[in-house]
């Protein structure tokens, strides 16, 4: 268990996870690390509606979040910075989908830092594609655990009371700004499925079809993800755009990476 002292007084046995995870990627890193640490977890779903942000109880925070065009989801991104830290030691994990994650773990240790948190350990970790699957396919792999652990097992005996150094640029990379949304197709039932899910609200039944508003979409797919009768899809020519993007990725293994 994670008994390092701070000031004389042992810390805290509970650690808790903010995260984010549209398409189960970022859970399933959250997850293996938890269990590498060997705290008692409570855990925050940023995707909730129905839930408002807690202020950290535990002494150790953790915030996991994908990573959307080299920069954090706004979902995240506003969530977090309610929190507040006063003194709290934290550790940020980024989630990428093979590709890059740019200014990502710099947005989010900024937040946290700026909330008063101490930053003490970040990590890059490569997932699934949650829009080309082919990309990254089958990651978090053996490979993957095995590093997830090892970072876990060092944040466990850390001592640092330092904000760690992160790659990435300030001011960072403009947001994904795409003018399109995933559609229904015919096969839909309109169970609201998709609409109970979304983190913007973007969907609605609209005379009886489920409608998604581009302007509040952010991509995040976990309306494709939810749906039970895999009725959801990206426009096709947005997922041959991204297909294309990415298609020097899918042979290529991009490398985890952590930083103390």
């Amino acid at each position: 268990m994670y008994a390092q002292r701070k000031g004389g007084r042992k810390m805290s046995d509970k650690m808790e996870i903010y995260y984010f995870s549209p398409t189960g990627g970022t859970k399933k890193v959250s997850d293996i690390f938890a269990a590498a640490v060997g705290k008692d977890v409570v855990w925050h779903d940023l995707r909730d509606k129905q839930t408002p942000t807690k202020q950290p109880q535990g002494e150790l925070i953790i915030v996991a979040a994908p990573v959307f065009a080299g920069r954090i989801p706004s979902v995240v991104r506003e969530k977090i910075k309610t929190l507040a830290g006063e003194g709290k030691k934290a550790v940020t994990i980024a989630v990428y989908g093979n590709r890059a994650y740019e200014d990502a773990l710099l947005e989010m240790n900024d937040i946290l830092i700026q909330g008063g948190f101490t930053v003490i350990a970040s990590a890059a970790f490569v997932a699934q594609h949650s829009i080309v699957p082919e990309v990254g396919a089958g990651r978090p792999d053996a490979d993957d655990i095995k590093e997830i652990r090892t970072f876990a097992e060092a944040v466990k005996s850390s001592t640092s009371a330092e904000n760690v150094h992160v790659p990435g640029n300030r001011p960072y990379k403009p947001e994904m700004n795409v003018a399109a949304a995933p559609l229904s197709l015919p096969t839909c039932t309109s169970c609201g499925a998709c609409a109970k899910i979304c983190p913007t609200d973007a969907i609605s039944n609209m005379d009886g079809k489920m409608a998604t508003d581009a302007a509040k979409c952010i991509l995040c797919m976990a309306c494709i993800h939810a749906c039970p009768k895999q009725a959801r899809i990206l426009p096709p020519p947005l997922q041959e755009k991204t297909d294309n993007m990415l298609a020097a990725f899918k042979a290529a293994r991009n490398e985890n990476e952590t930083f103390f």
